[in-house]
């Protein structure tokens, strides 16, 4: 890890030990900890631009914008966001107002909220968690073996 990783591990914001401040899938529990870095925006933070990259990215605070990541989009209880999103996974627990699009899944917890377009392989609310929009949910063709049901 270099200098600026150790910079914001120790300031927690990526990675380390105060990450799992951050809910994650449940689809991803089980696997090791990836070695991709990733950013925050705090809580007490509001952005507004495009963020694009590998790795995963928490909000805490508010955004405005894009987001296109090779990781994971985690949006905290209390985040509010705007924003169109294309990332690995997403969970939401705060507000999000935007399209979504998802390579494996799309978790929107109690404490959730959506409003808009999402399409994702997999999907899971829960209980109490609030959607409003459109929903696509297409398996893979690796996932299915590449057949088609007749």
């Amino acid at each position: 890890m270099g200098p600026l990783g150790k910079t914001l591990r120790y300031l927690g914001l990526s990675g380390g030990p105060d990450s799992d401040r951050f809910p994650e899938p449940s689809s991803t529990r089980h696997e090791s900890r990836r070695e991709s870095e990733g950013a925050m925006i705090g809580a007490r933070l509001s952005f507004r631009g495009e963020v694009s990259g590998e790795g995963d990215f928490h909000i805490a605070g508010k955004f405005e914008g894009d987001i296109n990541v090779s990781g994971r989009v985690l949006v905290s209880e209390g985040a509010e966001v705007d924003a169109n999103i294309n990332a690995q996974a997403i969970v939401i627990g705060g507000t999000v107002r935007g399209n979504l699009s998802a390579a494996t899944r799309v978790e929107i917890l109690p404490t959730g909220v959506l409003t808009g377009s999402l399409k994702t392989g997999s999907f899971l609310a829960a209980d109490g968690a609030s959607v409003k929009g459109e929903v696509w949910v297409e398996r893979s063709a690796a996932r299915t073996g590449g057949e088609r049901p007749s």
